[in-house]
């Protein structure tokens, strides 16, 4: 018998239908023996919803978050009048829904009355997707004589205090997990735990960051040391591109922990990027799967690199990215210059993605997202006000209408001639190539291209992920 944590998707709870999908799932699970956990995301759409609906409180609008309670609940009542019979067990869901909406209600009108929606307030409004669509799913998998009960991950995994983007205190989360889960599933229970969401250590809710579930997948399967993750999701594994660039592209079969959590960073959207931390060190095998076509095997990730045909596994593109470079020619061999530039880039709150710097040191660049490029460069023209008065550092530049595109793959460590094919890919293809960057571990390199190139880069590069020779 084996435990298997199972992850769900918002387009893989957000209808009858898919939740019908899900439940067949679990009792095939259920029929060859196994164990299993349910980790659930809101349904798709639910949380931009209700983001929209404590901003509306926060500007007035009582008609605006109004509006949206009444939208969620048609949408879950719905859901469980088509997916249970009538009875007490019907009754019961649709007051605990009652209850949640009534208590959606009124923090919007809190946040109405003070003007403002503080983190804080924002993630406890954000919660109640996740929270709803776990009383629905247990709701539905109970009348089909599942038995399986709801659980909030307030009551599971303890974080810090970090509103919206919140860090799990591992050693007191695992408790947790092991004495409320644990129990359970060796009652054949089936526990439907809510994704995305945890508790700061006062109490309050947090969540994970946006596309948090995936994470708390991982989390729930370290914890409870399972014997394999599946994120179940649209579609139908990781591929070896984006289809919408490039409609060549194909699931890959397999990869490893690095090369997937290299392509999570860099764009590809089907797992959020740190899924893999909790159960890297576990070993635990995680599996991409499509609930919409379950027959198919989906992509396995596991410890070890796997060698392939074409050493270029996949290629991913990030897009809404800026430039920034740092130069000047007083910078020549003074310290320091680059630690306080990260420093005041990271109290501006922007995650840096890519970093390339010219031996003479006389500049280096980095790229952070759109939002926060104009705070970061702010920040670094403060933090290093005396050297660019001096004129020994020159302004911040900020280059706009870029993107990052990143191939990947395990094989090319140590393999001769990778990054001569992939250059002259880009020269024959006419790209102009802005910056590079390749890490220690040789799993990626990392371009900045002009946006207007960016398709054009990744079909070319995509032809060396297709090629069945050794690049």
């Amino acid at each position: 018998m084996s435990l298997i944590t199972m992850k769900f998707g918002g387009t893989s709870v957000g209808s009858p239908e898919a939740i019908s999908n899900l439940i067949g799932i679990v009792a095939d699970e259920q029929a060859r023996g196994n164990q299993v956990i349910v980790v659930v995301s809101a349904m798709n759409g639910v949380t931009d919803a209700l983001i929209k609906s404590v901003n509306d409180a926060a500007r007035g609008d009582r008609w605006g978050y109004q509006s949206c309670n009444q939208k969620l609940r048609d949408r879950h009542v719905e859901a469980v009048n088509l997916l249970t019979s009538p009875g007490k067990g019907r009754d019961n869901v649709l007051n605990e829904i009652d209850m949640l909406l009534r208590q959606h209600v009124e923090l919007c009108q809190a946040v109405s009355v003070l003007g403002e929606a503080t983190p804080r307030i924002i993630d406890s409004v954000v919660s109640f997707g996740e929270r709803l669509s776990a009383r629905v799913i247990a709701a539905a998998l109970r009348h089909k004589s599942i038995s399986a009960n709801a659980y909030d991950a307030n009551q599971l995994v303890r974080t810090d205090d970090r509103y919206g983007s919140a860090v799990p205190l591992w050693d007191e989360t695992e408790g947790r997990i092991q004495q409320v889960l644990l129990p359970a599933v060796q009652n054949n229970i089936v526990p439907v735990v809510t994704g995305f969401l945890g508790a700061s250590p006062d109490g309050h809710w947090t969540t994970l960051g946006r596309g948090g579930s995936d994470y708390s997948g991982a989390i729930f399967a370290a914890a409870t040391n399972s014997d394999e993750l599946i994120i179940w999701t649209d579609v139908d594994g990781v591929m070896t591109t984006d289809p919408r660039i490039d409609k060549r592209a194909r699931v890959l079969p397999y990869v490893s922990y690095q090369e997937v959590g290299e392509l999570a960073f860099y764009g590809a959207k089907v797992l959020h990027p740190k899924t893999v931390q909790p159960i890297l060190n576990k070993g635990i095998p995680m599996r991409v799967r499509n609930t919409f076509n379950p027959s198919f095997p989906g992509t396995l990730i596991g410890q070890e690199s796997q060698p392939s045909e074409t050493v270029i596994k996949a290629v991913t593109a990030i897009r809404n990215v800026n430039l920034l470079t740092v130069s000047g020619k007083g910078m020549i061999g003074v310290p320091g210059i680059a630690g306080r530039t990260f420093l005041a880039t990271a109290r501006a709150g922007a995650n840096i993605l890519m970093i390339s710097q010219a031996s003479s040191e006389q500049s280096f660049c980095f790229l952070v997202t759109v939002d926060r490029a104009e705070a970061a460069k702010d920040a670094i023209e403060s933090e290093l006000a005396a050297e660019i008065a001096r004129a020994d550092v020159d302004q911040v530049d900020v280059m706009e209408s870029i993107a990052i595109v990143t191939v990947v793959g395990a094989g090319m460590r140590g393999t001769p001639g990778v990054s001569g094919r992939v250059f002259t890919m880009m020269g024959n293809n006419n790209i102009n190539v802005i910056a590079i960057a390749q890490g220690a571990s040789e799993c990626s390199i990392s371009f900045v291209v002009s946006e207007s190139d960016l398709a054009k880069a990744v079909v070319a590069l995509h032809d060396l992920a297709l090629e069945a020779v050794p690049v």
